[in-house]
């Protein structure tokens, strides 16, 4: 039976939990995941635990933050000024927004901290500095 290698296209089914057992994301009511291994389009550690796995195959695999999103990185929380907000919105902590870098990129940042003159918006992955556990399933290889 053929087993997943790096080239392959594979059709995955998947949940994802953290430590305390929180589903943070899963395939269940939108279909299997499908990329191809070695296209670096999932995280490292991810990608690592298909390879070798044949169709039909099920397995828990525990990924190290490092090998999912990496360390919470402190030069990715920026101090904005609170006037440079949103117009007509009370920045709040947990909020969302997108930011625009210099290169017309835009990212995703969420609010840690709001002060009298200014906030902290954390441009981290919400995952970074947490190790993943992922129950999977492999249903397909093409």
């Amino acid at each position: 039976m053929q087993e997943v290698k790096d080239g392959d296209t594979v059709k995955i089914n998947y949940k994802g939990t953290l430590a305390d057992g929180t589903v943070f994301d899963q395939s269940e009511g939108r279909g299997p995941l499908e990329f191809k291994v070695g296209s670096n389009t999932v995280i490292p550690g991810f990608e690592k635990a298909v390879v070798g796995m044949k169709v039909g195959d099920s397995k828990t695999e525990t990924i190290p933050c490092a090998e999912a999103y990496g360390e919470k990185r402190d030069d990715l929380l920026i101090k904005a000024p609170r006037d440079k907000m949103p117009e007509g919105s009370e920045p709040q902590v947990g909020q969302q927004l997108q930011m625009t870098t210099q290169q017309g990129q835009q990212v995703p940042v969420q609010i840690t901290e709001v002060g009298e003159t200014e906030v902290t918006l954390d441009a981290n992955h919400p995952l970074a500095g947490r190790d993943l556990t992922f129950e999977i399933k492999l249903e397909e290889i093409s």
